[in-house]
């Protein structure tokens, strides 16, 4: 069931703040403008980023000079960053792909382990464990989320599970990049509640704020489900995945309330890029990114492979809040196309209401890969950092193991009697089939 949070009298977790509303059309990045920049070249490691912080910028700087972190962190809706996309951007992109991608490798798939359904380490040496020992970043806190799902699935699946961590950045890193960056990573969709979480495509009332709860503002029942319910028999963790985030996410606000350059980035991929635009908007609904000065940390969500998570009412309140948004999909992607498939905001219909129709949120990076032989590679993380290391070239040479390989095994093991779970994977496999055919065909 839901979780419900208790909120302290403090103002800035009851502030209800409205903002001059602004929207801009998504950006969209072809393979040919992307190509001309020449980006296998320019993609840099994070020692190699260099950010100036806001307060270090000439007043009128030149168009010529590099962009300050707020702009890379999308401070004015990217504008001239994405087309053609600019290499610093892109060094960013590839940078929290890779910060996400170290959840999927970390996230423990053996039924048999002490921790199934866990990280495989601590989170002392985690980054180093999957290969990321010059990150940048130390590890805070890990997330649990429960996916509140009232169909039978196999023994142990209702139960919470690890979906990403929270992190900062060191002070070396945080001098490379211009800030001291607060960050969250989830994971995307893998064990079989979890894609039926997915599947709920029935729009709801988000009603985070309890001081004013919108009513217009609806979000994707399933993934509002996943951020607020809560396993009380869990050993790990305690509390819903939004009670988690919530506190961690002040408690550091409060650490580094002194420090001039403070950003919150949340990076996700699939369902963790709803999550991660769900807590992008709470934290903003809520006015916790607000500091005691008045001044707000700015939230930039980075989102690969990403669904709709709510209606027109939503993405117009996340853009009143200033949460950017950056959307890295795949035109192949069938999930970016989804929920929402027939009723989103392209469509212009008098007798059908906005409020009933998903919207996306941001601005879109748009990629254009797709495999014959391997059609589930329009959806990994892994072939979407593969593209845009290769100078999005057609042909993608992944790095690694193949993530929906190991889903598709870890599926395939599991001991069920339930044929509608066949079915449902099937069907869903068909018409996501369907659902994307490429735009050159």
């Amino acid at each position: 069931m839901a979780s419900r949070i208790v909120f302290s009298n403090h103002p800035s977790l009851l502030s209800s703040r409205r903002r001059p509303h602004t929207s801009s059309r998504p950006l969209l990045v072809t393979s040919a403008a992307t190509s001309n920049q020449k980006l296998s070249t320019a993609v840099a490691t994070t020692s190699n980023i260099s950010l100036k912080p806001a307060s270090q910028v000439p007043q009128n700087p030149s168009p010529s000079s590099p962009p300050t972190w707020r702009a890379i962190q999308g401070s004015d809706n990217w504008q001239n960053l994405v087309h053609p996309l600019h290499p610093l951007l892109t060094s960013e992109i590839l940078r929290y792909a890779e910060l996400v991608n170290s959840c999927y490798k970390a996230f423990d798939l053996d039924p048999s382990s002490k921790r199934y359904l866990n990280c495989k380490h601590g989170k002392s040496t985690m980054l180093r464990d999957v290969g990321m020992p010059s990150a940048g970043y130390e590890l805070t806190k890990y997330i649990y989320a429960t996916p509140d799902s009232n169909i039978p699935t196999q023994f142990g699946e209702r139960c919470s599970r690890w979906i990403g961590y929270v992190a900062v950045s060191t002070d070396e890193a945080s001098s490379r990049l211009g800030r001291r960056d607060i960050l969250v990573s989830f994971r995307g969709t893998v064990t079989n509640t979890e894609w039926i979480t997915n599947l709920m495509s029935s729009l709801t009332p988000a009603r985070l704020d309890p001081n004013n709860p919108r009513p217009d503002v609806k979000v994707e029942s399933g993934f509002l489900s996943l951020y607020t319910s809560e396993d009380t028999t869990s050993r790990f963790n305690s509390g819903s995945c939004r009670q988690q985030l919530l506190s961690e996410i002040s408690r550091i606000l409060s650490k580094y309330k002194n420090e001039e350059e403070v950003g919150i980035t949340l990076a996700g991929h699939s369902m963790g890029s709803s999550l991660a635009l769900l807590l992008g908007y709470d934290i903003a609904e809520l006015g916790l990114n607000l500091a005691g000065s008045g001044t707000e940390v700015p939230i930039t969500v980075y989102s690969y492979g990403g669904p709709r998570v709510g209606n027109s009412a939503f993405k117009a309140r996340c853009e009143e809040l200033g949460v950017k948004v950056l959307r890295v999909a795949n035109v192949n992607d069938p999930v970016t196309k989804m929920p929402g498939v027939f009723f989103n905001e392209g469509l212009e219909l008098p007798w059908i209401s906005s409020s009933s129709c998903y919207a996306h949120v941001g601005v879109e990076v748009s990629l254009d890969f797709f495999k014959m032989r391997n059609p589930a590679c329009v959806h990994d993380l892994d072939a979407y950092i593969a593209w845009l290391k290769s100078g999005c070239k057609r042909k993608v040479r992944k790095e690694g193991d193949d993530v929906f390989s190991k889903v598709r095994d870890y599926l395939a093991s599991q001991k069920s009697d339930y044929s509608w779970w066949s079915a449902l994977w099937q069907n869903g496999g068909r018409h996501g089939g369907e659902l994307v055919q490429s735009p050159r065909v």
